[in-house]
């Protein structure tokens, strides 16, 4: 950081009277919203997509012949929530806000990765990255089963260390 960028950044600070603590804070409920999401999109892929919700979410098992499938509802779901969460808390920017950003963030980030690097729904993403590598490895196991029982890898962002492995 220069001297310059630090003085403008303290300018900003002092004039909007932003709280340095504040700031942070909410970065740190973003930061947790991301974590918790990561481990609830774990748990309830395991247990509801893959349990009573299979009706839904077999659409994302099997070869799909249009863009669009059952399984974007729960993107859907996820994005109402979120907007709802900013929406209520709009005027004072509190914490429901930056976990509605936060679960947006995470859907952005689940958007990239999943749809667009791991299942090519846009096919304008290649990485050689040895972690994104990883996560594709990953979902290609969760995915070699096609059925709703005995499956493995729910999860996305976290990776068992072996997949890391070239």
């Amino acid at each position: 950081m220069t001297l310059k960028t630090f003085l403008f950044g303290l300018y900003i600070f002092t004039f909007y009277n932003i709280p340095t603590m504040s700031i942070l804070f909410n970065v740190l409920i973003i930061i947790a919203t991301l974590i918790f999401m990561e481990c609830f999109s774990w748990f309830i892929h395991k247990y509801l997509f893959h349990g009573p919700l299979w009706f839904l979410h077999k659409s994302h098992h099997q070869k799909s012949h249009s863009f669009l499938e059952w399984n974007d509802l729960f993107a859907i779901l996820f994005a109402g929530l979120s907007l709802y969460l900013m929406y209520i808390d709009r005027t004072n920017f509190g914490y429901r806000f930056f976990i509605g950003l936060g679960i947006t963030v995470y859907g952005l980030i689940y958007f990239i990765v999943h749809d667009w690097f791991v299942h090519r729904r846009l096919k304008t993403f290649k990485s050689n990255n040895t972690y994104l590598q990883a996560v594709r490895r990953a979902h290609k196991i969760h995915h070699k089963n096609r059925g709703k029982e005995k499956g493995r890898a729910f999860g996305l962002l976290f990776v068992k260390k072996g997949l890391l492995k070239s």
